[in-house]
């Protein structure tokens, strides 16, 4: 037998070898899309697919081959990107608004393979995860300009779902009026609360007046449907191109780094992992007695954990009374975590890690708010 015919049968019996093991991988990668479809989880995570290529490249010893490996994983990662997909597309993920609100843009973006789901309200979006009729739903929780979304933070406090993943989208608002208007001819502005708070100071120098709607996308429909050039919505460019309408100012918010973050809500938690980028959302109501809420921040950093956020919010069900909004880098399912929610809780009468997810990604740029 030639050298050639003796590295053709190593190299068949390596792809033989190969063959199983690809099989087994692939097997792996059906948990993997369940637990991702189960959380709300994007398939593409660029971070730690850059880990995984710097890790396993470096089982390569040989430096000239390593170079034909890395493009090999990133085939391979392909691959399993695509199953994946297969296995998740259709994944039914609920927002509020309608297309071309903010949540739509960002709901399209964090899971592109999904089957979106409008519904009318912050509410009816988090109860149809609730109930089982959607996978997941993406919420905005907070605009850098506007402060955090209060209807969305007390359905965290009193509801079911866990959170997953935070997103920000960058937000430009602009003045979108029907064919023909000019900025001469606006009297009125309609759009979601929010927006018209990032851009109170240009509707005040026009001299506008207000009206609230539930959200961009649908101020910008019924500015198109009144067909009245005394009428413009707020909203984003990609509305004005879904509703045929004319962008009669461009950028309006106040704040040239308006963003919004978005949270994806589901049934299940996150396991806890170890990461520099790991973070967690705490949610609890003190107990009253002198002194409660400052020893529960106080047990919080003295377990060395770094509070990126402290909010407070008023319970609906009893006058006077307040809940809290915490976000902290780290693991609460680490050791020190465990002990802090410990001592934590003989502080607290209601106490409940609502998210725990692994950075925060920046979305594309898009055009709208919640």
């Amino acid at each position: 037998m030639s050298k050639l015919d003796e590295a053709r049968l190593k190299i068949n019996e390596i792809d033989r070898e190969m063959a199983e093991l690809f099989q087994q991988r692939m097997k792996a990668v059906e948990d993997v899309a369940i637990y991702k479809k189960e959380r709300g989880l994007p398939i593409f995570d660029e971070k730690r697919e850059q880990a995984l290529i710097e890790k396993n490249s470096a089982y390569v010893t040989d430096p000239a081959i390593r170079s034909y490996y890395v493009p090999f994983l990133k085939d391979e990662m392909k691959v399993s990107k695509l199953y994946q997909e297969s296995l998740i597309k259709g994944v039914k993920v609920a927002y509020s608004g309608i297309r071309g609100a903010f949540a739509n843009i960002a709901a399209r973006e964090i899971l592109p393979y999904s089957r979106l789901v409008s519904f009318p309200d912050f509410q009816s979006a988090y109860q149809a995860v609730e109930n089982g009729d959607c996978d997941c739903c993406v919420l905005p929780i907070e605009n850098s300009y506007a402060g955090e979304v209060t209807q969305v933070m007390d359905l965290m406090f009193s509801g079911s779902l866990f959170v997953n993943g935070v997103y920000t989208l960058k937000i430009a608002q602009h003045l979108l009026g029907v064919k023909g208007a000019k900025l001469s001819d606006i009297k009125k502005v309609i759009s979601h609360p929010q927006a018209l708070a990032q851009c109170a100071d240009y509707i005040k120098k026009q001299g506008f007046k207000t009206m609230d709607a539930t959200n961009t996308a649908l101020a910008a429909r019924s500015v198109r449907d009144d067909g009245d050039k005394t009428i413009a919505a707020i909203a984003s460019s990609e509305t004005a191109k879904l509703y045929g309408l004319t962008i009669i100012a461009h950028d309006i918010n106040k704040s040239a780094a308006n963003s919004t973050r978005f949270a994806v809500f589901s049934r299940a938690q996150n396991n806890s992992f170890e990461s520099a980028d790991a973070r967690f959302i705490l949610m609890f109501s003190v107990k009253n007695e002198a002194g409660a809420l400052a020893q529960a921040i106080n047990v919080i950093g003295a377990h060395g954990f770094n509070m990126k956020a402290l909010r407070s919010r008023p319970m609906k069900e009893l006058s006077w009374e307040y809940y809290f909004y915490v976000e902290a880098d780290g693991s609460d399912d680490s050791e020190e975590g465990r002990k802090m929610l410990k001592e934590l809780s003989a502080h607290c009468d209601k106490l409940k890690v609502v998210g725990r997810y692994f950075g925060e990604r920046m979305l594309k740029d898009g055009d709208e708010d919640e």
